[in-house]
């Protein structure tokens, strides 16, 4: 693959290394928005079919993304927080059971969770591992299924950690909590749509996705997996477009008690959003041309020599195999000045992110051999190199 610049609108000064933040709108999603505003001039052309098939069509696609058989399992949501609140509603979480999250852990994934624990007298674990060496990814999957026994409710992780890309090993851990019959619950805002994924390999019973960073959508939406688990599950609303005969609107005043199958029980209230659905449906179309497993190899060979480079200057940058490709973390050696670091970073035009104590860069394909240049030469800088 070749660098896809040329679909956006990114200034040619500006080194956008920043994806994991949010991604910008490729030409294709911001026409899709300018259509669906056109549409909107004159709402008198809209049909009760368009409040469903793209809705459909979206969750065909995120389907065919993680390798899901029947789309009826892909819920519309506004949020994470959104999702994992709708899970927490329907996991039963006992006095002395656990709940097993890791340290640092995006803070949609923790908040819902101490609520639980606080209201039931579980225990929240959070796992913290103790690092020796630059393997954070053995260290963290280690300490994860030490973690797990027969006391845990659940485990509530993403496939990668959000600050600097450390990959868990989810088959491993999805066993384990098979074998503790612990609920296994997803994060995958920060991979999925950037590296292949399937639901078959670590069978996960849900699946959450913000859908602005690598589905390549907009904000204030996505899109979640629930498994069967969860197919007798109470949504947060109780929707009328998500129960049987819906879509006649004239038969609206009968109301009916029955769900639409599969997990569209849980699609949040205005699903039908005419200018984000449109978004998203052109974010999702356009990762699956490209393909995850191509923008991985992509992102892999833009900055194989940038991050030798770094680790020459003497920053820690996990080892290859132990972390994503898209998205890692440059830890600079001791005693920088964070503000310091920003203000470096952002003279010579690279945006980045300081998420802990790591310099979070996220690549795309959007991306070049010039912005990897440039954020070497940022370090560079701020190190005095």
């Amino acid at each position: 693959m070749e660098s896809q610049r040329h679909n956006f609108a990114i200034p040619t000064n500006i080194h956008y290394l920043n994806c994991a933040y949010m991604a910008p709108i490729s030409d294709a999603v911001a026409d899709s928005a300018e259509q669906a505003l056109s549409r909107l001039r004159a709402p008198n052309a809209l049909q009760p079919s368009d409040f469903f098939e793209r809705s459909d069509a979206v969750r065909h696609l995120f389907a065919q993304l993680i390798d899901v058989d029947d789309p009826n399992r892909i819920a519309i949501i506004p949020s994470v927080s959104y999702a994992i609140a709708a899970l927490a509603r329907n996991t039963e979480v006992r006095p002395g059971e656990n709940v097993v999250i890791v340290h640092e852990q995006f803070p949609s994934n923790v908040y819902t969770w101490k609520r639980v624990c606080d209201e039931t007298g579980a225990e929240l674990r959070i796992v913290t591992p103790n690092f020796t060496n630059d393997a954070r990814g053995l260290a963290w999957t280690s300490a994860l299924l030490s973690a797990i026994d027969p006391s845990t409710a659940l485990v509530s992780i993403p496939e990668l950690h959000w600050t600097d890309g450390t990959m868990f090993d989810l088959e491993r851990i999805g066993l384990r909590a098979r074998e503790c019959d612990a609920r296994f619950i997803l994060d995958g805002t920060q991979s999925i749509g950037a590296k292949p994924f399937s639901v078959t390999h670590s069978q996960p019973d849900a699946v959450v996705c913000a859908g602005y960073k690598w589905l390549m959508g907009p904000y204030s939406i996505g899109l979640a997996y629930f498994g069967p688990a969860y197919d007798d599950g109470v949504p947060l609303e109780e929707n009328w477009i998500t129960r049987r005969g819906s879509e006649n609107f004239a038969g609206l005043v009968s109301y009916s008690e029955d769900y639409l199958p599969g997990a569209i029980r849980y699609d949040v209230g205005e699903r039908s959003n005419f200018i984000l659905l449109p978004m998203l449906e052109a974010g999702l179309t356009q990762v699956l041309d490209w393909g995850p497993e191509a923008i991985q190899d992509y992102c892999r060979q833009l900055c194989a020599e940038a991050v030798r480079e770094l680790r020459r200057l003497g920053c820690l940058v996990e080892d290859d195999a132990q972390r994503a490709a898209h998205l890692f973390g440059v830890r600079l050696p001791a005693g920088f000045d964070l503000d310091a670091i920003q203000l470096a970073f952002s003279e010579h035009g690279v945006s980045i992110s300081m998420r802990g104590n790591a310099i979070r860069v996220s690549p795309h394909v959007y991306n070049d051999a010039r912005d990897l240049a440039a954020l070497v030469a940022a370090t560079r800088a701020v190190i005095g190199a």
